[in-house]
């Protein structure tokens, strides 16, 4: 985490610097080729090399546009306490090619359950949105 922007004061950074390296350490992120660049209280900023994620048509696969969404989510929500995914609802707009951002914000929270949203883009233009709800003790 030495070149990771972090957002949230010392006890935030000891709190989520092993869940932010066990992360972006996962086998699959390494498949895919994410990376966690940012996080802040309760949100996170992914990133994904689009190279070898392709489908027939040339764009990126709604797969890996998927993974990249739910690898913010699951950052987002489990940097205090471990949450676990109840649904996920994504909207693909348009097709994807090049560098993919995913950037994941709280949205709410009940005694039991948090509500995230992931907007994941390339450049400025807008390519999936992502709702998810988790579950907590």
């Amino acid at each position: 985490m030495n070149d990771l922007h972090h957002t949230g004061g010392d006890d935030f950074t000891r709190r989520v610097r092993e869940r932010v390296e066990a992360f972006n350490g996962s086998p699959y992120a390494h498949l895919l080729g994410m990376e966690i660049t940012e996080v802040w209280p309760r949100g996170t900023r992914v990133t994904m090399n689009p190279e070898g994620k392709e489908n027939p048509h040339g764009v990126i696969h709604g797969g890996a546009i998927f993974s990249l969404a739910d690898q913010a989510f699951a950052i987002a929500a489990n940097q205090a306490e471990m949450q676990v995914a109840t649904s996920v609802y994504i909207t693909f707009m348009v097709p994807a090619t090049g560098p993919l951002e995913a950037v994941a914000e709280f949205l709410g929270e009940t005694e039991h359950t948090a509500l995230y949203r992931v907007m994941v883009k390339a450049g400025d233009r807008l390519v999936a949105s992502f709702d998810g709800v988790t579950f907590r003790k």
